[in-house]
């Protein structure tokens, strides 16, 4: 898959969708074939070159230490001496629901886990190592919380697709384009055939038919 072919699918996608009233987001599909999903699901985060149009909410976990960056930085924070309220599962919900990524001061971490883990665990929302979501009390957020706004989560649950937002209508093609090839490059990267786990790719609209890469 190469830019001229994204290019071409995004070309007959704007052509072939009415126009709405609000700003679509561009949803990519990745279809997979000949893959076991039980057995080797996909689960990777990607960073993506350009914006992804859409507000990326961040929670921090953390003492007073950390709280003053995290404040500048992060959506919600949630101090150590707060932690207990969460005992309210209709507060944790919302919480798992409203975060998109998790960071969490290391020293905090088995609390963060007794506390919140079965919620966000099961959302695949905990604090990620692998992510440089743990973070000692002294760290410099800003660069962390750049690079997670602009991160998608792809996933094989139930069946064996991979969905993402990857732009929105008033950016530009040469945008969406390049972060529609980055989450292409990432995922053929984590098959166990590369290309030739791919059954297909297509785009959409939010509200709109896929197109086909």
């Amino acid at each position: 898959m190469d830019k001229q072919q994204v290019q071409k699918a995004l070309t007959e996608l704007k052509n072939n969708s009415p126009k709405r009233k609000f700003t679509q987001s561009y949803d990519l599909v990745i279809n997979l074939k000949n893959v076991v999903t039980k057995q080797n699901p996909v689960d990777i985060f990607v960073t993506l070159p350009h914006s992804q149009g859409k507000k990326v909410l961040i929670t921090c976990f953390c003492d007073q230490q950390l709280a003053e960056d995290a404040q500048k930085n992060c959506d919600v924070v949630i101090k150590e001496t707060e932690f207990p309220k969460y005992a309210d599962k209709k507060l944790l919900k919302k919480l798992a629901i409203t975060s998109d990524y998790c960071i969490a001061q290391a020293n905090f971490m088995p609390k963060v886990a007794q506390i919140f883990g079965k919620v966000l665990g099961v959302r695949g929302k905990m604090p990620n190592p692998k992510l440089g979501c743990v973070v000692p009390p002294n760290a410099n957020l800003t660069p962390l919380v750049k690079k997670l706004r602009s991160t998608v989560h792809l996933q094989t649950k139930k069946g064996t697709n991979l969905q993402c937002l990857v732009g929105k209508q008033d950016q530009s093609d040469e945008q969406v384009i390049d972060n529609i090839l980055a989450v292409y490059q990432a995922v053929i990267k984590t098959l166990p055939n590369e290309q030739q786990n791919i059954k297909n790719v297509t785009v959409k609209f939010t509200m709109s038919k896929p197109v086909k890469i």
